[in-house]
């Protein structure tokens, strides 16, 4: 498989805080990539620096084999080609799904709203919410909510998806709905980062598992390699706190 992102010793402090310390990471094309550790070790920074939604102080990040500039132009570029999906959903209360998920493509891609709208409906047949096309946000549930929003990010066609512990804020019986969705777009190809806390998840939807603390990468592996047969003792005292499927 051909890489499609690859970042260069990648740091990031907020003030005398050291977030992100000289990480390097090489992404293929349709490879699934999970990145789990404790609270506060710098995962969702990471992904928001990926995106541009942080700035970087050093490092630089290739794109397809292009540098990925800060510019605020190029950025927005990048944002089309780099999708992300939040834990808070982030959709607009006052517009319909339909409206959440077209709004996009229609106004910064500048495509036609039919067909726009077309594929929009098709999209949300597939994650099962066709019937809530013209409903408001307030009238889903999170995990209806959660599913717009990977619908919202697909419809921009991005190369790679960043996903930023889509799961956190849903009731236990709402998670299974979305990781679904998320299942079937690793089987058909999707370059995908994933930050999460759901082990048996990572493990089921994984092609590489990274643990990090501290900003760096402490531990990566295939997932069986990764859970059953964890190589630091770092590793192996995170996973002892979690319960997960063998």
């Amino acid at each position: 498989m051909e890489e499609i992102l690859r970042v260069e010793n990648l740091s990031k402090r907020f003030e005398d805080i050291s977030v992100i310390n000289n990480l390097s990471l090489s992404v293929k094309k349709g490879e699934v990539v999970v990145i789990v550790g404790p609270s506060g070790c710098g995962k969702s920074t990471f992904l928001r620096c990926l995106n541009g939604l942080e700035e970087i102080e050093e490092g630089e990040i290739f794109l397809d084999g292009e540098k990925v500039s800060s510019n605020k132009k190029n950025m927005s570029k990048t944002r089309e080609k780099i999708g992300m999906v939040f834990q808070s959903y982030d959709l607009f209360p006052h517009k319909t799904i339909l409206q959440n998920i077209t709004l996009a493509p229609i106004t910064v891609k500048k495509r036609k709203k039919a067909e726009v709208e077309e594929e929009a409906l098709k999209l949300l047949d597939r994650v099962g919410l066709l019937s809530k096309k013209d409903n408001y946000p307030r009238q889903l549930s999170g995990g209806q909510k959660q599913r717009v929003a990977i619908v919202r990010a697909l419809i921009m066609h991005p190369e790679v998806l960043l996903l930023d512990e889509i799961t956190a804020a849903l009731d236990p019986e709402m998670v299974r709905e979305v990781l679904d969705v998320v299942l079937s777009l690793a089987k058909e190809g999707r370059t995908m980062l994933i930050v999460t806390h759901e082990m048996a998840f990572a493990k089921a939807v994984a092609d590489r598992v990274i643990f990090l603390e501290g900003g760096k990468i402490v531990e990566e592996g295939a997932p069986n390699d990764f859970f059953d047969n964890p190589q630091t003792d770092r590793l192996k005292r995170f996973l002892q706190t979690f319960s997960y499927e063998k």
